[in-house]
């Protein structure tokens, strides 16, 4: 028997704004590649597209801005996606990271998500 694990927002967003308030259409910026819902994202600088956390960049991408609401594939161009970029609670066990993410690191980006109202919590 074959198991599948599919994330979907409703494994990720566990309260948010009236009528969908938390939720903004944005463009992941094409190289991003795969990106799965749940991954930290953030904005870059240049052009305001969206990209996963990158913690070392320079770019805008080490600034935790949102959260992606959908599987995306922006390997070869851009994608419109649902990001949640406000006034949230996240169950924080089911958020992406970058593989080489420290502890600091991610502290850092929880704390930049709360800035925006998005808080991460530890649930089921």
């Amino acid at each position: 028997m074959q198991t599948f694990n599919y994330k979907t927002e409703s494994d990720i967003v566990k309260d948010e704004g009236k009528n969908r308030f938390s939720r903004d259409t944005d463009t992941l910026a094409s190289g991003s590649g795969k990106v799965l819902a749940g991954t930290v994202l953030a904005k870059l600088t240049n052009g305001g597209k969206f990209k996963p956390l990158a913690p070392d960049a320079t770019d805008g991408t080490q600034i935790a801005a949102a959260i992606i609401l959908q599987n995306a594939n922006a390997t070869a161009g851009d994608q419109e996606v649902v990001n949640l970029k406000r006034r949230a609670q996240v169950v924080l066990q089911n958020l992406v990271w970058p593989g080489a993410i420290t502890a600091a690191q991610k502290q850092t980006a929880l704390d930049q998500l709360a800035a925006l109202g998005i808080i991460a919590r530890m649930g089921v």
